[in-house]
């Protein structure tokens, strides 16, 4: 840090310097007519140059490393779309520009204009013949070979993080890619895209603790969403039967390296269709991801080989727990045995919560790790689904399904509830747990109940974890990589 602090009183001192000569140190305009890419691109099958001069490259960018010779300079450069070696020469720049780079330190924003050669290595250089500095760094940037490495100091100062790091600015790129492509697809297959409110009167549509808020003029506290879900569900009711949401949810849990308080899901809604529909979905959707990414169905996960080829697995929820977890089948029919083998795993339990809250629990601490390859788990408890139609099959369960790939759910999907008595009913049990203490369960939602009252066709819906799904494709162990400015523990 002291050093840190030394280098920054040199360079305020140069600074000084410069306004007493006249050199505005952050001058307010500057033209740009090549970025680094299009130089590369233009010329790179181009060998010889001619001699007057031709082309006149004018370009920009941060100034990256330094090797002195005295009279002459050789340097790198770059701007946000790829480096490039320079050379300034004094007797060719002038004793103007040479002196004004003498002056300059690494990081600091230069105009460069001048010619293009190749060096003996055949490395394409621009031959400066102008100089100027657009804007003045005070502090330095991280060492060339030590770069930023402490993790903590990555995610707290991403900039540098993405300046010295060229695969942190990869994983942001893949990432919007990401995001475009799911919405073209969205987009063809006739989905609309829109928003709903990022604060709402009642937080619903997941089971999760909300992040709570105040609206003064209106005197009415706030929640930020947990989930658009209920919204989205209005908009089917309303006549939009496809409809889909990109957008950040707020849940107020712990950090770790799958979850963030603030993190980005994509939501959509089918009228017509079932869970069943959703999952083959699902499956077309991640596959043409991993075509146009990853160049094919097959990635590489922290080690891990996996296969995206459809169809994928499908597992009933209670068979997963029995064959995969190894767990007694007298535990799936029986309540309290259920209930004991939770706790005995060390779940924390409410007053109140019934099996399906324990057997649920039970499945996350011996089934979800074993879940590498991409598997579709169906037919959850009716007791952990409060917005899922029943199975027609067993009334305790739900047309319900969650996908997870590398032991992490990636998507959440059912048949949607469209019977508001039922609703109502559902509701109702998510108050007693609420009031038995449950911080995350459901809040009766009295409008959403009469939307479902003019009627809602038959609807299947479903979650994307856009963050986790980047990290899939960008072999990302934790979500802070993927997510520009994550939260963070304060600075001790």
């Amino acid at each position: 840090m002291e050093d840190s602090n030394l280098l920054r009183q040199q360079r305020l001192k140069k600074t000084q310097e410069l306004r007493e000569a006249g050199i505005d140190p952050y001058p307010s305009f500057n033209q740009v007519n090549h970025k680094i890419a299009e130089i590369h691109s233009r010329f790179e099958s181009q060998t010889e140059f001619p001699q007057d001069g031709e082309p006149m490259i004018q370009t920009a960018g941060r100034l990256m490393t330094i090797r002195d010779f005295g009279k002459s300079v050789f340097f790198h450069f770059q701007d946000g779309t790829g480096r490039m070696q320079g050379y300034l020469k004094k007797e060719i720049a002038g004793p103007g520009a040479f002196g004004l780079f003498k002056k300059v330190d690494l990081g600091d924003f230069l105009s460069l204009e001048g010619s293009l050669f190749r060096t003996k290595t055949g490395e394409l250089t621009l031959l400066v013949r102008k100089c100027s500095l657009l804007a003045k760094a005070l502090l330095p940037l991280p060492e060339k070979f030590h770069g930023l490495t402490d993790v903590e100091q990555r995610y707290r100062q991403r900039y540098l993080d993405l300046l010295v790091n060229p695969q942190a600015r990869t994983i942001f790129e893949i990432r919007s890619r990401l995001i475009s492509m799911i919405r073209t697809i969205m987009d063809q297959r006739g989905f609309l895209e829109v928003e709903t409110p990022m604060m709402q009167p009642i937080p619903g549509g997941a089971t999760a603790k909300p992040f709570r808020t105040f609206h003064n003029a209106l005197n009415l506290p706030l929640f930020l969403r947990i989930a658009p879900e209920l919204y989205l569900k209005r908009l089917v009711i309303g006549g939009l039967e496809r409809v889909y949401e990109i957008n950040r949810n707020f849940r107020n849990e712990g950090l770790s390296i799958q979850h963030n308080p603030e993190f980005t899901m994509m939501e959509f809604y089918q009228a017509y269709a079932t869970y069943q529909d959703l999952m083959s979905f699902t499956e077309e959707l991640v596959a043409l991801l991993a075509k146009e990414i990853k160049g094919g169905l097959t990635l590489t996960y922290q080690g891990e080989s996996i296969d995206l080829t459809p169809p994928w697995k499908r597992i009933p929820f209670l068979e997963a727990i029995r064959t995969l977890g190894g767990v007694d089948p007298q535990v799936l029919t029986n309540p309290a045995k259920a209930l004991a083998l939770a706790k005995e795993q060390g779940a924390q339990l409410q007053a109140g919560d019934g099996p399906g809250k324990a057997l649920t629990k039970i499945f996350e601490q011996v089934v979800e790790p074993r879940l590498r390859q991409p598997t579709f788990i169906t037919g959850y408890p009716v007791e952990v689904s409060p917005l899922a139609k029943r199975s027609p099959d067993n009334p305790e369960l739900t047309d319900r399904f969650e996908l997870f790939i590398c032991g992490r759910e990636l998507a959440n999907g059912f048949t949607e509830l469209n019977d508001p008595q039922d609703q109502r009913d559902r509701f109702l049990d998510q108050m007693k747990a609420k009031e038995a203490g449950d911080e995350e369960a459901q809040a009766m939602d009295k409008d959403f109940i009469q939307a479902l009252e003019y009627g809602m066709p038959p609807t299947a819906g479903e979650g994307i974890g856009i963050d986790r799904l980047v990290m899939l494709f960008t072999d990302a162990p934790s979500i802070r990589e993927v997510i520009l400015f994550p939260q963070l523990r304060p600075e001790s």
